[in-house]
């Protein structure tokens, strides 16, 4: 669902206007609030802000199967380096 420019609410008209503006929240609408004519916060229903949280934290892990995929095809491959050597050189460079 896509935000129209009704979706878009100055901070005063939300004051006054709360509880209607949540029940079309919870009908489905998200509702970003302006302050000072730039957008301030976003009105979205609970159970889909938790669903946001919920894919953010899929795609977190993801990223990290990713990673690790990418870290074993390198172990497999033979790029690898020992640890107290990469330090040491690492620590070489920052003392020069």
């Amino acid at each position: 669902m896509g935000i129209s420019t009704s979706d878009v609410i100055p901070l005063s008209h939300a004051r006054a206007n709360f509880s209607e503006l949540a029940e079309e929240v919870k009908a489905g609408a998200e509702k970003i609030i302006t302050k000072n004519g730039e957008s301030y916060i976003a009105l979205v229903d609970a159970q889909r802000l938790d669903y946001y949280h919920q894919l953010e934290h899929e795609h977190i892990h993801l990223l990290l199967i990713d990673a690790a995929s990418k870290g074993l095809a390198d172990v497999a491959a033979g790029r690898v380096k020992d640890a107290r050597s990469v330090i040491q050189a690492i620590k070489r460079r920052r003392s020069a």
